[in-house]
């Protein structure tokens, strides 16, 4: 049985992954540099709009995921935290890891207006949380597939 801060240490971990990624690092003029000369090689012929917009997806994609996982991982760590036996769905649980999502979203955005080459933006927020949503709700999914998952039935759920 794991102790219930170590799960928090992979949020942690994964909170400096998405810090690192907001840098100069991930900005789009580092980014294209990689992903122009891929789609040119897969296809000689495509055209700048089209590489702009794949490109477009792929970081919009990049937000919806590494903050899926985030959810993922923060819902963990609060379940953990909470003690809830394995296979109880709580609502509580999963509405704390929204929680911790979509604020460490906000503040990565705000990390990104003081740095140079990337621009904060709210709509990357709603992105980011969006992701974080469809996570938890996979999660409430696949445990209702499963049939593994119960209902937490404690007052404060």
């Amino acid at each position: 049985m794991s102790r219930p801060h170590q799960p928090w240490l992979f949020v942690a971990l994964w909170m400096g992954v998405i810090f690192f990624v907001s840098t100069d690092f991930g900005s789009s003029e580092n980014t294209s540099q990689i992903l122009e000369p891929l789609l040119r090689w897969v296809n000689p012929e495509i055209s700048g709009e089209t590489v702009n917009q794949i490109h477009f997806l792929i970081r919009k994609g990049g937000h919806l995921s590494e903050y899926a996982i985030l959810a993922w991982l923060a819902l963990r760590a609060v379940r953990s935290s909470l003690r809830l036996p394995a296979g109880v769905w709580s609502w509580k649980a999963a509405g704390l890891a929204l929680l911790v999502a979509a604020t460490y979203a906000a503040t990565d955005e705000f990390h990104q207006s003081f740095v140079p080459q990337r621009t904060a933006s709210p709509i990357d927020v709603m992105i980011d949380t969006t992701g974080a949503v469809i996570a938890l709700l996979l999660a409430f999914a696949w445990g209702k597939i499963s049939g593994a998952s119960k209902l937490d039935q404690s007052p404060a759920n």
